[in-house]
């Protein structure tokens, strides 16, 4: 666990170093939004890095809207200004890892909201997928097994739900950090996981109903526990 832990930070700081980099590149050549940056390759080859140290960067700058990278065509700057570019990539340099306790809260936040959305807007499709999900939940429980994949997926069923593409992005984001804490931590024990199923029936019950009152107070019956045994786990670690 330990190595993990100093590869990600490498990983991290590899990242955080040609980020630095692109934004000096920018501003050096007064690049503005629509203008391409050198290829990959070259980026590489001027940074000392490895090309795939160089995507990933890229990846993060495209996920926060910094970039945009067109297949066969190259990347290129954003449609923002200079300084709201620079001021952001400095707040991306100074981003911390978030800890597990924060992860719970922005988690609860965001399904607080999606579920309520989920129960105006759903579809039948959607309520196929939700109820597959929660099966898929419920019978991995019962069996004895863990099922920390399969209840994000019943709450991922349900960002999408929403028709929020924002939100649903943000979920997805969130998500696999969410999945490494959990099973971490062993956050989904048998007696907390068997009462999940009867939560997760209550929360579709009042999406399929199209009640949101509802639907966002299951929901927050649901995270109560869960918020606790979290931060329990947390502060004992």
């Amino acid at each position: 666990m330990k190595l993990e832990i100093l590869a990600k930070a490498d990983s991290i700081d590899i990242q955080n170093t040609i980020i630095s980099k692109i934004k000096d590149l920018i501003n050096f050549k007064n690049l503005e939004p629509g203008d391409k940056l050198p290829s990959e390759r070259t980026l590489s080859e001027k940074f000392g890095v490895t090309r795939s140290n160089v995507r990933q960067a890229i990846q993060k700058l495209e996920t926060y809207g910094l970039l945009d990278s067109i297949p066969q065509s190259g990347t290129f700057v954003a449609n923002i200004g200079v300084i709201a570019m620079n001021g952001m990539i400095d707040e991306i340099l100074s981003l911390q890892e978030p800890n597990f306790k924060s992860l719970v809260e922005t988690r609860i936040l965001l399904e607080l909201k999606t579920v309520r959305l989920a129960s105006l807007r759903r579809s039948d499709e959607d309520l196929t997928k939700i109820k597959s999900a929660l099966d898929a939940y419920s019978d991995k429980v019962l069996r004895g097994e863990e099922a920390v994949q399969e209840d994000l997926l019943f709450h991922l069923a349900i960002a999408k739900a929403s028709g929020n593409a924002t939100l649903n992005n943000f979920m997805l984001l969130i998500t696999p950090e969410i999945i490494t804490n959990f099973e971490k931590y062993h956050v989904c024990d048998k007696s907390l996981a068997r009462q999940g199923i009867e939560e997760h029936n209550a929360i579709y019950s009042a999406i399929k109903n199209q009640d949101p009152k509802l639907a966002k107070q299951k929901m927050k019956d649901h995270f109560t526990v869960l918020y606790q045994y979290c931060y329990n786990v947390k502060k004992s670690s």
